[in-house]
């Protein structure tokens, strides 16, 4: 039987983010939980651990797919010229009557 490798994600505090805390080896899933506390959660240093072996995690580092797909530009401040807006405004004010 040959080891897999399984990963770990840790939570430290509870309503904390998962984190990746490392990698294991061990031929199942069951020693695998086993390895994971034993070196991530012997200390109390977890309150919940994720063993999920490496094959099932999907990676996506393809620059073309992690771009968005539409233009929002306009909901990131610098997307509103706004400040220009005002001052034509504040313009127009000063030369009425």
């Amino acid at each position: 039987m040959t080891d897999s490798v399984w990963e770990v994600f840790r939570q430290e505090d509870e309503g904390d983010a998962m984190t990746h805390a490392g990698s294991v080896r061990a031929p199942d899933a069951e020693l695998a939980l086993h390895y994971a506390r034993e070196f991530y959660g012997r200390r109390q240093e977890s309150t919940r651990l994720w063993v999920v072996p490496r094959e099932a995690i999907n990676e996506l580092d393809d620059p073309d797919w992690l771009k968005p797909p539409f233009d929002r530009s306009y909901k990131r401040p610098g997307g509103y010229l706004i400040k220009h807006k005002l001052e034509a405004a504040k313009a127009r004010a000063e030369e009425s009557p």
